[in-house]
């Protein structure tokens, strides 16, 4: 059997504007997107198809640009060129607003929860990282803000176990931060795009991650501990570039995503194609070898804004584009 990549469903999510982002909640029964549109929209299955269940449109003034379900699945946090966060807490069917995040500057560019759900990740155009703090209440303040970068920050993402945080950058760079006397600090700088980081993502351990940037290029990085191992994740802030991924993809590199059961890496771009790429299995960890596994060169008739794996069926691939619609696939690997 060859590796394939099948397209089992698509849907206009937001008619006559881009569709953003996709993001799963923990158990991959609903799948929230976001547009353009300034409208958030829950997806849940029926029988063999996606429908709309449930349409959150008052919350954000300009476009949203980002979504992010909480660890617990009750709450959803959206991020908008509105310059602010809203925090819905799930109502049986229902979403209400719990409460409005402000602060940054300008556009809020993502949202990211950390495994724990009591804290949460903000980056803006304004150049900053937030962090807040949740409480038992549902209150939120801001613990932390963080300037490590010099442009417009695109994205962060929590390491899936442990309250380590990364962000990809205009400024080329992406920061990983750490925690240190009730502050968050910048602890390494991974240097090595030559142009926009627009997303990145840990691998199911946590060990590496990958970014893509506008440069066309994937890059996988690892945590190595040059003095012996010392100290816990993060400590030293040392991550190195153990692999480029290039000459695969034809112009911008927009998101990207490591599939939490099957380690399978997809790629979303501007040349509107979906790719998925496999690890060969016998090389060295350190120096790790990815080929292409699938490739749908039309996956969408503009460029694809987002990929994400459903957190429970192997295999289960989302994607969205400036097209407006949501494409389902299957992703198979050969036997």
């Amino acid at each position: 059997m060859k590796n394939t990549l099948t397209l089992l469903q698509k849907f206009n999510a937001h008619p006559d504007s881009r569709c953003w982002h996709v993001a799963w909640n923990p158990t991959g029964t609903l799948l929230a997107s976001c547009g353009g549109d300034r409208a958030i929209r829950i997806w849940g299955r029926e029988g063999d198809s996606w429908e709309c269940k449930t349409v959150l449109q008052d919350g954000h003034q300009r476009t949203v640009r980002k979504v992010a379900w909480s660890p617990c699945g009750n709450y959803l946090a959206s991020a908008s060129f509105d310059a602010t966060t809203c925090i819905w807490k799930k109502k049986s069917d229902d979403f209400e607003c719990l409460t409005v995040l402000e602060g940054h500057e300008n556009e809020v560019k993502c949202v990211a929860w950390a495994p724990s759900g009591n804290l949460l990740a903000t980056c803006s155009r304004d150049k900053s990282v937030w962090v807040w703090e949740v409480d038992e209440e549902d209150e939120y303040e801001c613990v932390s803000v963080v300037n490590s970068h010099t442009q417009d920050v695109k994205h962060v993402a929590w390491h899936p176990t442990q309250e380590l945080l990364a962000s990809a950058s205009y400024d080329n760079n992406v920061c990983i931060y750490k925690e240190e006397d009730d502050d968050w600090e910048c602890r390494a700088t991974l240097e090595g795009h030559t142009s926009t980081v627009w997303s990145v993502t840990f691998d199911p351990s946590g060990k590496r991650l990958a970014s893509c940037s506008d440069d066309r290029t994937v890059k996988i990085w690892k945590e190595c501990n040059p003095d012996g191992g010392q100290g816990d994740s993060g400590s030293n802030g040392s991550w190195k570039c153990i692999c480029t991924l290039s000459g695969y993809h034809g112009r911008t590199v927009y998101d990207i995503a490591w599939c939490p059961l099957t380690g399978a890496l997809a790629t979303a771009c501007g040349d509107d194609s979906v790719r998925v790429f496999k690890e060969n299995e016998t090389t060295d960890p350190d120096q790790p070898v990815f080929s292409l596994s699938a490739h749908v060169a039309k996956a969408h008739t503009q460029d694809v804004n987002c990929v994400t794996w459903h957190p429970k069926e192997a295999g289960l691939l989302v994607s969205c584009s400036d097209d407006g619609e949501i494409a389902v696939w299957r992703y198979q690997a050969e036997a």
